[in-house]
């Protein structure tokens, strides 16, 4: 059984069907939001940043939003197979303090996740930020008018007002929250931004750690990260609401290819738009991406039948054993998508799907 699909726009089809997949025409790479789901990618990092790319010597833009943000920051460590093994042990194994039969407070899941950046990251900054191949992109989503600041009343009626306004237009959704880059001042995104409002703010040593804290900030599940340094003041929420899957003008690239290691096929514009399925098929702005996502019949080899994700806090509960050795054993099986991978670039000849 293959557990790896490649799935690519009409340009990029033509390209790897002619030349194969060869990591020098490999642009930008994106990383979506989806919490525990991206776990089944970490082999396949560890291969991609750790082995297949690392002897080029080009330019490679890193853009990830939520869960995607911390893999792209974890890719321009210095190890970073190692870096990857460790972030998808972290992840496995997060664990917080609640109330019976209760969800653990926004607080203190905020706090314990920010300290945990720190630990990965604090002191390594210029790893990050002086990487010779490199530029990360961190994508976040900052609220307007009432939901400047975050409020018991007024995030929740903010929430309700952008879920409205999405559902008549994705554009409208930007009076309720903006995209805020959090961006490589070496090199700029190299594509249009021009499908939603979007602001873009210098990446530093001092906004590194509380960009990808706030990347990560699920609304009511994490608090806010409020006036983060170098950036307009307000709140700071999850890149995954304005940008779930990162569905971007990719097309507008002057040259090159857009590589997706994405946990499914289709590419979800942003995280109030999972409930409009027309919005989920693939447009002309990915012509020239290519996307590698596991099977059908992989995932249902998994345990559950499923890629792992948010609902098994609440499935298994207190028993964070059992949620461990099931998570534990996902990414392990996980390792035949690397192996896949690695099989079809070193063979030269990469079958493909239309998008």
């Amino acid at each position: 059984m293959k557990a790896l699909a490649v799935h690519a726009g009409p340009r990029a089809l033509a390209r790897i069907r002619e030349q194969g997949l060869k990591p020098q025409d490999v642009r930008v790479i994106p990383a979506a939001a989806g919490g525990p789901k991206g776990l089944v990618l970490s082999p396949l990092d560890q291969f991609i940043f750790g082995e297949w790319l690392a002897g080029t010597g080009h330019t490679v833009h890193l853009m990830g939003a939520s869960i995607g943000a911390w893999r792209m920051a974890t890719a321009c460590l210095d190890d970073p197979a190692a870096a990857f093994a460790q972030m998808a042990d972290d992840y496995i194994h997060q664990e917080y303090e609640h109330e019976p039969g209760k969800q653990p407070k926004a607080k203190h899941v905020s706090e314990a996740f920010g300290a945990k950046l720190v630990e990965r990251f604090g002191g390594r900054t210029h790893e990050v930020l002086n990487h010779p191949r490199y530029r990360l992109h961190v994508f976040t989503s900052r609220g307007r008018h009432i939901m400047r600041r975050e409020g018991r009343i007024t995030t929740p009626l903010g929430y309700l007002g952008a879920f409205a306004t999405n559902a008549i237009s994705r554009k409208a959704m930007g009076g309720w929250l903006e995209r805020v880059i959090f961006s490589d001042a070496r090199d700029a995104v190299p594509l249009h931004l021009h499908d939603y409002r979007t602001h873009t703010v210098a990446l530093d040593a001092s906004n590194l750690a509380a960009s990808i804290l706030a990347s990560c900030s699920i609304p009511f599940w994490l608090e806010a990260v409020h006036d983060i340094p170098g950036a307009p003041r307000g709140a700071y929420w999850d890149g995954g609401i304005t940008d779930y899957h990162l569905h971007l003008n990719y097309a507008s690239m002057a040259d090159g290819l857009v590589l997706y290691p994405h946990f499914q096929k289709t590419v979800i514009p942003g995280w109030l738009d999972k409930a409009f399925k027309h919005r989920h098929r693939a447009t002309e702005r990915l012509d020239n991406v290519v996307v590698l996502a596991p099977t059908p019949e992989w995932i249902a080899t998994l345990p559950n039948g499923k890629l792992p994700d948010r609902n098994d806090f609440k499935h298994y509960g207190d028993d964070t054993a059992a949620r461990v050795k099931a998570w534990s054993k996902a990414v392990q099986q996980s390792q035949q998508l690397r192996d896949d991978f690695a099989a079809l670039v070193e063979g030269g000849k990469v079958e493909a799907l239309p998008l």
